[in-house]
């Protein structure tokens, strides 16, 4: 996957992660949720664009790491919202697929940028 594509899915995540923050039912608890999700689920796409302009791999597996983070949080919320059945679950369970699809994605480029930097610090 190119990091076009990866930038991609991310952005269409975060419209998709919108428009269940706009289908929540107008509760305390939904407006709680609402607020949170939408800022954990619309952050990975500029983390991940930020992550691609980084200054050295220390700082791309850093933001690619901030990315993670948001992404597993949006993961909660997204499961805290199918428990307490604020929406059916078959209405976000593809979202919540797309969400753990990322989250291994992302965690699988840590992972090479972090083993690439330690191989290069060998090869020198």
């Amino acid at each position: 996957m190119t990091s076009e594509e990866l930038a991609g899915r991310l952005i269409n995540f975060a419209a998709r992660i919108g428009k269940v923050v706009d289908a929540l039912p107008d509760t305390r608890m939904g407006r709680h949720v609402a607020g949170q999700l939408v800022r954990c689920g619309t952050s990975p796409a500029p983390n991940y664009e930020e992550a691609c302009a980084a200054e050295s791999r220390a700082d791309f597996a850093h933001k690619l790491s901030i990315c993670l983070k948001e992404l597993r949080e949006t993961r909660c919320w997204i499961r805290l919202i199918i428990k307490t059945e604020m929406l059916k679950e078959h209405k976000v369970s593809e979202l919540l697929e797309e969400c753990n699809q990322l989250c291994n994605i992302i965690a699988r480029s840590i992972v090479t940028t972090k083993r690439n930097k330690v191989e290069q610090k060998i090869a020198k």
